[in-house]
């Protein structure tokens, strides 16, 4: 199993901090962002882990992170020169896998939830997370039927069917390639990451697992204090 970790993108959310630096490098209480999505994969016992990043910043990640052998990992890198969507990263990506199974993380999203034991026990398919949220039409939200079997998914309804939000974790068998590189551009132009879903999803590979605690996705100035401040209460408790 090989990690790949998100983080390129413009993050025009956050200007005018991403005009000098990568919103994946941004502090999140006491570390770079990206320090979480590292432990995340590090945690499950992979240590292979490709870094997507914009042309612009690919410096900074290589002076921070090197390559990660003082991590006891081993980090590669791939310049995505145009946002194209989430699933263009198996296209980026793709001599990086090679043959093997793969984690994607999206570099600004930071769980309390331990995915280990998902990613040691998966077999094949595809495997997505979902946390009940209030405000799902910002996410894509996955349906499940009365069984709690997952009847679709869709990216950012107008009018959700379910309270579920899909998050920035996915676990893929190698299909994930020929998968990918059959994916048309959406009317934004870009590879779509729920596309490649429901790919699997038609083909009756895709399990959701449902994740609790505390998740964010640090796109926003709010959302960004709110983890902040989450990991600083954390570090609080762990020292008392």
């Amino acid at each position: 199993m090989k990690g790949i970790i998100l983080a390129g993108g413009k993050a025009t959310r956050l200007r005018p901090l991403t005009k000098v630096t990568s919103k994946q490098l941004l502090p999140v209480y006491d570390r770079p962002m990206i320090y979480y999505p590292i432990e995340t994969l590090a945690k499950s016992g992979i240590k292979d882990i490709l870094v997507i990043v914009a042309p612009e910043y690919s410096g900074h990640f290589l002076n921070l992170l090197g390559s990660g052998k003082n991590l006891g990992l081993n980090f590669s890198y791939e310049v995505q020169e145009e946002p194209r969507g989430l699933a263009d990263a198996f296209i980026v990506g793709q001599n990086f896998i090679g043959g093997d199974d793969v984690v994607m993380i999206l570099g600004d999203n930071i769980f309390e939830h331990d995915f280990s034991e998902s990613i040691k026990t998966f077999k094949s398919g595809c495997k997505i997370f979902a946390k009940k949220v209030h405000d799902p039409e910002r996410f894509g939200v996955v349906e499940f039927d009365e069984n709690f079997k997952v009847v679709s998914i869709q990216e950012k309804p107008a009018s959700p069917k379910s309270d579920y939000a899909a998050v920035g974790v996915y676990i893929y068998d190698n299909k994930v390639l020929e998968y990918a590189k059959k994916l048309k551009p959406s009317e934004r132009g870009e590879l779509e990451i729920v596309d490649l879903h429901n790919e699997y999803l038609k083909r009756g590979e895709l399990e959701v697992g449902i994740i609790e605690g505390m998740w964010e996705d640090a796109g926003t100035f709010e959302s960004l204090l709110r983890v902040s401040n989450f990991m600083a209460a954390r570090e609080k408790d762990k020292a008392s």
